[in-house]
């Protein structure tokens, strides 16, 4: 079957406009999803909830951080509404994007990725708000000169952490910005008491690391031991095990604090993966027995120990 001229450039212009439809239905359903977020924020501060995980909710977080990062805004005073988060990925799924669009925030995003970058920066959030998104593979060494250089230093909103690896490492080296509040990944593998990180290598990439993708990143104990010497303390952390929240100490008021052991959280989500990248849903401990070779630094000394001598009973 052949088509004539015509017919091509009216199939044409019937998949333009489909695809324009399609547009415009993820714009109205992103839109509805940014109206329920709203909602729910409401709802939680009339219900006036009692316990830091009463206010998870998701708007564009992987989990329930976007409540739980406006729990904390309503008690702690934001004089520069700036944020940076690194480790976005396309930004579709992030810890900064409810406050971008629903508060109205500024902010750099930072990808070690160029096609997700270039994804970012074709999204209609990029010229509609004012954000900066950046291609670098950050480690300890440039992280700063990566903030400063996009105009940003001194006291800011908020700091998200999320790159899979390296994160205690370039937590510690941070000094340009003084974030009011903190969101840090820690591995929950790695237990509630253990000051443990995975050696610092600045080129770590956690599925080369191992194939698994379980080796990575550090305890919530070295976090907040870390924290607590650049003058922050634990308020939460979310219900699935991912994410820990610090606020700086002069703005606690307002704040409960919180120990690692309190908020510590087993994770139940199986996201190991087989030498040939499948899903393999191993459970907790089974995934700590596959990595159980595998090396862990104790930050606070220095030394290297195996897992299994930590952490493989």
């Amino acid at each position: 079957m052949s088509f004539s001229k015509r017919s091509k450039v009216n199939i044409l212009k019937k998949l333009m406009e489909l695809y324009r439809t399609l547009m415009q239905i993820g714009n109205d359903l992103d839109k509805i999803r940014q109206t329920l977020g709203r909602i729910e924020k409401r709802q939680l501060v009339a219900r006036a909830p009692v316990k830091f995980l009463d206010h998870e909710y998701q708007v564009y977080s992987q989990w329930g951080e976007d409540g739980l990062i406006q729990h904390i805004l309503s008690r702690v005073n934001v004089a520069d509404r700036i944020f940076v988060e690194f480790g976005v990925e396309k930004y579709t799924e992030s810890n900064t994007r409810f406050l971008l669009i629903n508060d109205n925030w500024s902010g750099l995003v930072i990808d070690g990725s160029a096609e997700n970058i270039n994804h970012i920066k074709n999204d209609p959030i990029y010229w509609k708000y004012n954000l900066k998104a950046e291609c670098s593979f950050i480690d300890s060494q440039n992280i700063n000169n990566i903030i400063k250089r996009n105009g940003i230093s001194g006291d800011i909103g908020l700091l998200s952490i999320d790159v899979d690896g390296n994160d205690y490492y370039i937590f510690e080296s941070i000094d340009v910005i003084s974030p009011r509040i903190i969101v840090c990944e820690y591995n929950s593998l790695w237990g509630d008491n253990l000051s443990v990180s995975v050696p610092y290598d600045p080129l770590f990439v956690r599925g080369n690391a191992h194939y698994s993708s379980l080796y990575f990143g550090a305890s919530i104990n070295a976090l907040t031991n870390l924290a607590a010497k650049k003058g922050y303390s634990l308020v939460g952390s979310n219900s699935i095990g991912a994410n820990i929240f610090f606020v700086r100490n002069d703005l606690l008021a307002e704040i409960e604090v919180v120990t690692p052991k309190e908020v510590y959280v087993q994770c139940k989500f199986r996201q190991s993966r087989g030498p040939s990248g499948e899903l393999t849903f191993l459970n907790f401990a089974e995934s700590l027995s596959l990595l159980a070779d595998m090396d862990l630094m104790d930050v606070e000394n220095g030394k290297l120990h195996k897992i299994r001598d930590l952490l493989v009973g």
